[in-house]
């Protein structure tokens, strides 16, 4: 990760930045570093208990189905996407070269898988029985990452929409006509498919143990990222604000219209990163961005957006600095006394100090400029 001051990498670095993109990227950041906990909280004061319709919306579903919550992971990686077009444009405007962009690109992958070891994969403990080689969302975006920047480097816009919708009916034709041994072709069981399967073949012992799968699923990853390309691309074209507002819904829209069709043969599994999730959580993302941007670039309303910008300044930086430091521990010596005596509002005093305590760390690091990239 390297951190900088030059105007390029700040959050609001050139007349060609897009607030919204990273706005929506704290947004999503938000839930990852507490605000998930603080619902909770919050939720928990008013309902006893929380209803199961509110609920659901706040956990992962077993298998089939999709939540709310669900769209933490395929959001981020459709921002990633999303960005990507700027990025390399303004590197080309630098005047580098393709194989320079080529070590930033492998450089960017390696360090994310990494660090998605470090973050889920137990690489800190040194210890090869507690070791997950392929578990963490920082190391899907790797995936997502690399082959989408082959793709926007390589292939027309045109040829672009024809890969990723390869891609999406290559995996659900592979799913559901490849057999595993001793079973049909199709099945589509936590502990039963092909996804699964592969991913216990690769990695053996290392393998994360849990129902969610990386290998096979990496096709699904690319098909995300490349959403966000495509969003990307038409935020950077030359139509009017408006009328990108205008595609972005409709292309959320169809995506949303197009998931739910597919998952009557498909279902729409995370754990599996099935076609039909890919295209249901890309419609939701392509709404949202389409709401930040009509609002925060558009409308010119951008006060509010604050926060999360700050948050999404330094999104990967904040997703390690979470997985690796318990901040209730930091601000507890703090309200945790306080907490104590204020009975059911303790709870949600103890989360927000905590979230607070991240956010005005990182607001520092934006007062100071200092971006950590990778």
């Amino acid at each position: 990760m390297t951190s900088g001051t030059a105007p390029s990498t700040g959050p609001t670095a050139d007349d060609q930045r897009v607030l919204s993109i990273d706005a929506l990227r704290g947004f999503d950041m938000l839930w990852i570093i507490g605000g998930h906990g603080v619902a909770f909280a919050l939720l928990a004061l008013v309902f006893d208990p929380i209803p199961e319709s509110i609920a659901y919306q706040l956990y992962h579903p077993d298998w089939i189905g999709f939540s709310a919550w669900d769209m933490i992971m395929p959001l981020f990686l459709f921002i990633v996407g999303a960005a990507m077009p700027f990025s390399f444009a303004k590197r080309r405007a630098r005047g580098q070269t393709t194989p320079q962009l080529y070590r930033k690109i492998i450089v960017r992958t390696i360090v994310l898988f990494v660090l998605g070891m470090v973050a889920q994969g137990n690489l800190l403990d040194w210890d090869p029985a507690t070791l997950h080689i392929f578990s963490n969302t920082l190391q899907a975006i790797a995936v997502g990452y690399l082959f989408a920047a082959i793709m926007l480097l390589h292939l027309p816009v045109i040829t672009q929409v024809l890969a990723t919708a390869a891609l999406l009916v290559g995996f659900w034709v592979v799913l559901m006509r490849v057999p595993i041994p001793g079973c049909e072709p199709g099945i589509l069981e936590p502990q039963q498919n092909l996804a699964l399967y592969i991913d216990r073949t690769i990695f053996g012992r290392f393998e994360d143990g849990t129902t969610y799968t990386w290998v096979l699923s990496g096709m699904g990853f690319v098909a995300t990222v490349m959403l966000g390309v495509f969003a990307g691309q038409l935020l950077r074209s030359k139509w009017s604000p408006w009328m990108k507002v205008f595609w972005l819904t409709l292309l959320g829209a169809g995506c949303l219209g197009l998931g739910w069709l597919w998952q009557q043969w498909l279902p729409i599994i995370k754990h599996l990163w099935t076609s039909s999730m890919v295209l249901w959580a890309g419609g939701f993302s392509y709404l949202l961005l389409a709401l930040f941007y009509a609002v925060i670039d558009v409308i010119g309303w951008r006060r509010w957006a604050f926060p999360f910008i700050v948050i999404g300044a330094n999104a990967i930086a904040v997703y390690m600095a979470t997985h690796l430091v318990n901040f209730r521990h930091v601000s507890d010596p703090v309200v945790g006394g306080l907490a104590r005596h204020l009975g059911a509002y303790g709870e949600p005093l103890q989360e927000v100090a905590a979230l607070a305590v991240i956010w005005l760390i990182l607001w520092y690091m934006y007062r100071k400029r200092t971006f950590l990239r990778v």
